[in-house]
């Protein structure tokens, strides 16, 4: 188990852990929760060896292996499958026992470096790093790309794969989902929920921590704070705690005033001094109780819009996708990914859009943004259609060196030119107290950009979009660096959104919260959704499974090709000998023999692989490896057997 206790960590002169004590067990889920800033990253460095504490004893045992996600950019021209199969340490000292022990004349130590390299998983190693990739979303044909062709956001996908692929006692994961679309993200779901090791993770997705949790740990006030449960279960608890708390501090505040307006009376008074006196030392000895600091809610509003044009647009036989790249020969064709799309979005609409990754989500809503232009087809734009747009990609184009002050007043002489001010204030003092209101006050309206965190730069960009009085609004995963106050404010804020909202999201809390109604993009298409999210995550998991055993299958083939060649080879190779009658007799009856083991291994295989393919965890997946290698490697054995036995025979 790890145990902290009377533990204290600094960072520099701030005080993250004030003489606080913990202890988490084997095996146990644990939600790292907080307010920014309140040391839940020190906690992580704390745990993987990269801080030590200032006083008090930490404890984590020695032997325990530690999986945690690199926050380093891979740069290596790896493919992914090799690059996820070096995140198995224990792989790697087998692979480099192996060299070394091949470099020696020592027999034994050869031997049992191979044993060592077949008990940790070589045999099967590609096939489950490449569940664990085509599980974060990959594409089969992405399988052996090297990791530099893909962009930032993938490859840190690689890295989680990478995490998970690690053996590990004590699994630390900080803000996984960040990078993941919905599909990814109910596939790592059904893998942590089998991960048997103890495992920590800072999340500000509700409903994935109420999923892969059944601990919460709270960091507030340089303490650490144990809930049994998840993180709504935490929430409950701790509501009820501070009403206690609240309820404990006013009483005690009413017996304070009680105490001082008797020793303010009588203190002069000499019949009555000796009983001021010790009412006096009554209230010298009192713990006091401290007052209820909850943490400050953060709230904001969409202005009403300046016009409702309904329906705010109609799409008839649109075709969404991407011109040819720049330098394309004459003539090339666009990449077309949704296709002949006719529907219309009205005011007031609520609208999910749902779809695994690659079908076309944001294809559609840059198109839908004006970002891309349609394909083919026609849309139409309401009068008066003003949209306000949150790309996935938003926070690039903020000006790093730039203050959020600058970046008010440019929007404003950008929209003044185009003739787009809706009657909002633009004085410099307005601009202020507007960002105010983002939590953007004082010395932070000069800061500059490029040094805040992620969750303040989506703030600015939601602050830009308020401000703008949009009427239709594009939200391309706008919770990606959002803390869950953040979160639950931007829900309260779109729920009361007097316009039109489509939401691209992977936060299930904030589609059920904002949502009344989804589309699915899929096949090429764009379709309603008749069901809840309950019903897709279904369809997901079911998605994943079919994907499995296709690639499952083609494996399969493929291996029966290798070996129909294997057994031509070797018979076209085989001895021609005229043996005499006894002998025939003989080899007949081995035949047989090899044939009914045959048999009875290939039933044994076959079911082997049905299992395979429905398993997502490592270990599962290593153990049905090494029997699977076993019943191959006879099976091996005894196909070359039986043709060398069938050789003679036709000699």
């Amino acid at each position: 188990m790890i145990t902290l206790k009377n533990v204290t960590l600094r960072r520099s002169a701030k005080v993250l852990l004030d003489s606080t004590s913990v202890t988490l067990n084997p095996g146990e889920k644990v939600g790292l929760v907080g307010r920014n800033g309140a040391g839940k990253s020190s906690m992580f460095a704390l745990l993987n060896g990269t801080l030590h504490e200032d006083a008090g004893e930490y404890y984590i045992p020695t032997q325990w292996r530690m999986g945690q996600v690199s926050q380093d950019m891979p740069e290596t021209d790896q493919s992914a499958t090799e690059f996820v199969i070096e995140g198995d340490t224990v792989l790697n000292t087998a692979r480099a026992e192996v060299k070394a022990s091949e470099a020696t004349d020592d027999g034994d130590r050869m031997a049992n470096a191979y044993m060592a390299l077949y008990d940790a998983g070589e045999h099967d190693a590609p096939s489950r790093a490449q569940a664990l990739i085509l599980g974060l979303g990959f594409k089969t044909t992405e399988l052996e790309n090297p990791v530099n062709s893909f962009s930032g956001g993938w490859r840190m996908r690689l890295q989680l794969a990478r995490a998970l692929m690690c053996p590990s006692d004590l699994l630390l994961l900080d803000e996984p989902t960040n990078h993941l679309d919905l599909d990814a993200l109910v596939w790592l779901e059904a893998w942590l929920k089998k991960y048997e090791g103890t495992m920590v993770v800072i999340s500000h997705d509700r409903e994935f921590l109420d999923a892969v949790t059944n601990v919460t740990l709270h960091i507030d006030a340089g303490k650490l704070v144990r809930y049994g449960g998840n993180y709504t279960k935490f929430e409950d608890m701790r509501a009820e705690q501070m009403t206690l708390q609240q309820n404990a501090f006013s009483k005690q505040q009413d017996k304070i005033a009680h105490l001082q307006k008797f020793i303010a009376r009588f203190k002069a008074k000499a019949s009555k001094a000796k009983q001021a006196q010790s009412r006096v030392k009554a209230l010298d000895r009192m713990e006091k109780i401290a007052p209820l600091m909850a943490d400050a809610d953060f709230t904001f509003e969409f202005k009403e819009p300046a016009n409702l044009p309904n329906p705010m647009l109609s799409m008839s036989g649109v075709s969404f996708g991407y011109p040819p790249p720049e330098g394309s020969p004459e003539g090339t064709p666009p990449t077309v990914i949704v296709n002949n799309v006719s529907r219309s979005v009205l005011a007031g609409q609520r609208i999910g859009i749902l779809g695994a990754n690659g079908q076309g989500k944001s294809t559609l809503v840059k198109t839908v943004a004006r970002d891309l232009a349609a394909i083919g087809g026609e849309v139409t734009e309401g009068k008066g259609l003003n949209i306000g747009y949150f790309a996935q990609q938003e926070l690039d184009v903020l000006r790093p060196a730039d203050n959020p002050l600058e970046h008010m007043i440019r929007l404003v002489k950008e929209l003044t030119a185009q003739g787009k001010i809706a009657g909002q204030a633009t004085r410099e003092q307005d601009l202020r107290s507007f960002l105010g209101t983002f939590n953007f006050g004082g010395d932070m309206v000069k800061q500059a950009v490029g040094s805040m965190s992620g969750g303040e730069k989506a703030r600015l960009v939601l602050c830009m979009i308020v401000w703008q009085r949009p009427n239709l609004l594009l939200l391309d995963e706008p919770t990606n660096h959002l803390d869950l106050a953040t979160r639950e404010a931007l829900a309260m804020a779109l729920n009361e959104f007097e316009g039109t909202v489509m939401l691209v999201s992977h936060d299930r809390a904030l589609l059920r919260a904002v949502c009344d109604e989804f589309w699915m993009v899929s096949h090429g298409g764009v379709a309603p959704f008749d069901g809840d999210l309950d019903d897709y995550q279904r369809y997901l998991l079911d998605e994943a499974k079919r994907q499995r055993e296709a690639i499952k299958e083609a494996q399969n083939q493929a291996n029966k090709q290798l070996a129909k060649a294997a057994s031509e080879k070797l018979a076209a190779s085989a001895p021609a000998k005229t043996p005499a009658t006894e002998q025939v007799r003989k080899w007949k009856k081995e035949l047989e023999g090899l044939e009914l083991r045959i048999s009875t291994l290939n039933a044994e295989g076959a079911d082997l692989e049905g299992k395979l393919g429905t398993n997502t965890h490592p270990t599962e997946i290593a153990e049905i490896g090494k029997s699977l290698k076993k019943v191959n490697d006879e099976l091996k054995s005894l196909e070359d057997q039986w043709l060398k036995v069938s050789a003679l025979l036709e000699g």
